[in-house]
């Protein structure tokens, strides 16, 4: 009898993982592919040859790893009391 809730926890543990990385992964593919064309339209204000792609690609990438910390405070944060 022991083994019926523990299966049920289990089985929603999966789901829960599938579902963390999959958000993960999109934001920071978004927020990196945003940085991009943003620098790209930088690029084309500054008459520049890649300094303001490279910047929207930086600057996306730490928005992006941002908002996964704070995803995963946000999920986590519940059994860190």
């Amino acid at each position: 009898m022991a083994d019926e809730p523990k299966s049920s926890n289990s089985s929603s543990n999966p789901w829960k993982a599938v579902g963390l990385v999959s958000v993960i992964g999109i934001d920071l593919a978004v927020c990196t592919l945003a940085g991009f064309w943003f620098g790209s339209w930088l690029d084309k204000v500054w008459n520049s040859s890649g300094i303001g792609t490279g910047l929207g690609v930086l600057a996306g990438m730490i928005l992006g790893i941002f908002g996964i910390v704070l995803i995963i405070k946000k999920i986590v944060g519940e059994t860190n009391e």
